[in-house]
């Protein structure tokens, strides 16, 4: 058979949340194929349907406006929560 899958993270280095990066990766078969970076601002192919979607995505600027929004929304969202949870416990 065959596996797909997409993995979601976001990184950051300290409790200042602007250094916050976004990366969204499909996987295709344990392989990424398609990788949206926030730093980046683009999606990047890494095979041949990588590029020819990432080609096709990155004209659609209503996708890329919606995944460079997952910063704000999803990932400090999220790191605000923990760090609140983790401050309260110290």
């Amino acid at each position: 058979g065959y596996f797909y899958s997409r993995w979601t993270k976001c990184i950051h280095s300290s409790r200042d949340l602007s250094d916050i990066v976004y990366i969204d990766n499909y996987i295709f078969n344990k392989d990424v194929f398609i990788q949206f970076n926030s730093t980046v601002g683009d999606f990047v192919g890494y095979t041949e349907l990588g590029v020819f979607n990432a080609r096709k995505w990155n004209s659609d600027s209503g996708q890329l406006q919606s995944e460079r929004a997952q910063v704000e929304r999803y990932c400090k969202h999220n790191a605000e929560i923990r760090l609140a949870a983790i401050a309260d416990k110290s």
